[in-house]
Protein backbone atom coordinates (compact mmCIF):
# COMPACT_ATOMS: atom_id res chain seq x y z
CA UNK A 1 0.00 0.00 0.00
CA UNK A 2 3.04 2.36 0.62
CA UNK A 3 3.62 2.90 -2.96
CA UNK A 4 0.42 2.16 -4.33
CA UNK A 5 -0.85 4.29 -7.17
CA UNK A 6 -4.11 6.24 -5.87
CA UNK A 7 -6.47 8.93 -8.08
CA UNK A 8 -8.41 11.42 -5.93
CA UNK A 9 -11.48 13.28 -7.71
CA UNK A 10 -12.75 16.15 -5.79
CA UNK A 11 -15.04 19.28 -6.39
CA UNK A 12 -15.34 22.37 -4.27
CA UNK A 13 -17.00 25.73 -4.53
CA UNK A 14 -14.19 28.42 -5.61
CA UNK A 15 -14.53 31.42 -2.58
CA UNK A 16 -12.30 33.76 -4.99
CA UNK A 17 -13.96 36.92 -5.40
CA UNK A 18 -13.21 39.77 -7.48
CA UNK A 19 -12.37 41.32 -11.29
CA UNK A 20 -11.05 39.18 -14.30
CA UNK A 21 -7.52 40.51 -13.18
CA UNK A 22 -7.65 39.17 -9.38
CA UNK A 23 -9.07 35.73 -10.27
CA UNK A 24 -6.80 35.22 -12.57
CA UNK A 25 -4.15 36.13 -10.71
CA UNK A 26 -5.47 33.71 -7.89
CA UNK A 27 -5.42 31.00 -10.33
CA UNK A 28 -2.13 31.46 -11.59
CA UNK A 29 -0.82 31.45 -7.85
CA UNK A 30 -2.48 28.42 -7.27
CA UNK A 31 -1.08 26.67 -10.56
CA UNK A 32 2.72 27.41 -9.56
CA UNK A 33 1.93 26.56 -6.15
CA UNK A 34 0.46 23.11 -6.38
CA UNK A 35 3.06 22.55 -9.72
CA UNK A 36 5.80 23.40 -7.36
CA UNK A 37 4.60 21.34 -4.51
CA UNK A 38 3.39 18.67 -6.50
CA UNK A 39 7.02 17.94 -8.35
CA UNK A 40 8.26 17.38 -4.93
CA UNK A 41 5.57 15.19 -3.66
CA UNK A 42 5.57 13.15 -7.52
CA UNK A 43 1.70 13.93 -7.22
CA UNK A 44 0.88 14.79 -11.23
CA UNK A 45 -2.88 15.80 -12.00
CA UNK A 46 -5.26 18.16 -13.49
CA UNK A 47 -7.42 21.29 -12.58
CA UNK A 48 -10.53 22.52 -14.09
CA UNK A 49 -11.90 25.78 -12.87
CA UNK A 50 -14.72 28.19 -13.55
CA UNK A 51 -16.19 31.10 -11.88
CA UNK A 52 -18.22 28.81 -9.39
CA UNK A 53 -15.87 25.57 -8.94
CA UNK A 54 -12.87 23.93 -8.70
CA UNK A 55 -12.63 20.16 -9.99
CA UNK A 56 -9.23 18.67 -9.87
CA UNK A 57 -7.50 14.90 -10.48
CA UNK A 58 -4.68 14.17 -8.11
CA UNK A 59 -2.55 10.94 -9.02
CA UNK A 60 0.23 9.84 -6.28
CA UNK A 61 0.94 7.44 -3.26
CA UNK A 62 -2.21 7.52 -0.74
CA UNK A 63 0.45 9.24 1.81
CA UNK A 64 1.27 12.27 -0.88
CA UNK A 65 -2.35 12.89 -1.72
CA UNK A 66 -3.55 12.92 1.82
CA UNK A 67 -1.28 15.61 2.77
CA UNK A 68 -2.20 17.87 -0.87
CA UNK A 69 -5.71 17.24 0.09
CA UNK A 70 -5.27 18.28 3.85
CA UNK A 71 -3.81 21.81 2.35
CA UNK A 72 -7.05 21.98 -0.34
CA UNK A 73 -9.70 21.54 2.57
CA UNK A 74 -7.81 24.14 4.52
CA UNK A 75 -7.16 26.44 1.94
CA UNK A 76 -10.18 29.35 1.84
CA UNK A 77 -10.37 30.16 -1.73
CA UNK A 78 -12.05 26.35 -1.55
CA UNK A 79 -15.69 25.96 0.20
CA UNK A 80 -18.06 22.89 0.20
CA UNK A 81 -15.31 20.41 -0.93
CA UNK A 82 -16.78 16.36 -1.98
CA UNK A 83 -14.86 14.44 -3.00
CA UNK A 84 -15.95 12.14 -5.77
CA UNK A 85 -13.53 8.91 -6.06
CA UNK A 86 -10.37 8.26 -3.67
CA UNK A 87 -9.22 4.52 -5.07
CA UNK A 88 -6.23 3.10 -6.63
CA UNK A 89 -5.79 3.24 -10.50
CA UNK A 90 -3.48 1.30 -12.36
CA UNK A 91 -1.44 4.26 -14.09
CA UNK A 92 -1.56 7.36 -13.81
CA UNK A 93 -3.55 9.13 -16.42
CA UNK A 94 -1.79 12.43 -16.31
CA UNK A 95 1.31 11.76 -16.21
CA UNK A 96 2.88 14.31 -18.56
CA UNK A 97 1.76 17.47 -15.61
CA UNK A 98 2.36 18.20 -11.91
CA UNK A 99 -0.68 20.34 -12.73
CA UNK A 100 -2.37 20.47 -15.80
CA UNK A 101 -5.08 23.56 -15.85
CA UNK A 102 -8.42 23.46 -17.75
CA UNK A 103 -9.33 27.08 -18.10
CA UNK A 104 -12.15 28.96 -18.24
CA UNK A 105 -13.37 29.09 -21.81
CA UNK A 106 -17.15 28.62 -23.41
CA UNK A 107 -16.64 24.96 -24.13
CA UNK A 108 -15.32 23.77 -20.42
CA UNK A 109 -17.71 26.41 -18.76
CA UNK A 110 -20.47 24.82 -21.23
CA UNK A 111 -19.59 21.79 -20.12
CA UNK A 112 -18.77 22.16 -16.35
CA UNK A 113 -22.18 24.53 -15.84
CA UNK A 114 -24.44 21.52 -17.22
CA UNK A 115 -22.91 19.24 -14.35
CA UNK A 116 -23.90 22.20 -11.95
CA UNK A 117 -27.12 23.04 -13.85
CA UNK A 118 -28.57 19.63 -13.33
CA UNK A 119 -32.04 19.83 -11.23
CA UNK A 120 -31.02 16.83 -8.62
CA UNK A 121 -27.36 18.17 -8.82
CA UNK A 122 -25.19 17.11 -5.45
CA UNK A 123 -21.53 16.95 -5.76
CA UNK A 124 -21.85 13.63 -2.94
CA UNK A 125 -23.33 11.90 -6.16
CA UNK A 126 -21.67 12.62 -8.30
CA UNK A 127 -19.42 10.61 -10.12
CA UNK A 128 -15.48 11.23 -10.25
CA UNK A 129 -15.28 9.82 -13.79
CA UNK A 130 -17.30 12.06 -15.21
CA UNK A 131 -15.17 15.04 -13.93
CA UNK A 132 -12.11 13.12 -15.10
CA UNK A 133 -13.59 12.86 -18.59
CA UNK A 134 -14.59 16.38 -18.77
CA UNK A 135 -10.86 17.38 -17.84
CA UNK A 136 -9.62 14.62 -20.04
CA UNK A 137 -11.58 15.55 -23.27
CA UNK A 138 -10.46 19.62 -23.14
CA UNK A 139 -6.90 18.85 -21.72
CA UNK A 140 -5.71 18.94 -25.00
CA UNK A 141 -7.52 22.58 -25.95
CA UNK A 142 -6.13 24.02 -22.97
CA UNK A 143 -2.70 22.87 -23.38
CA UNK A 144 -3.12 25.39 -26.15
CA UNK A 145 -4.09 28.36 -23.75
CA UNK A 146 -0.87 30.25 -21.77
CA UNK A 147 -0.96 30.69 -18.71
Amino acid sequence: MKNDLYQLIYLSHSEICGNDSTIREEIEQILAISRQNNRAANITGALMFNRNCFAQVLEGTHHQIQQTFERIQCDPRHSNVAILDFDLTPARRFSEWFMAYVGENSDTRQAFEQIQKTPAFDPHQLMGERIYDLLHTHLHAAENYNL
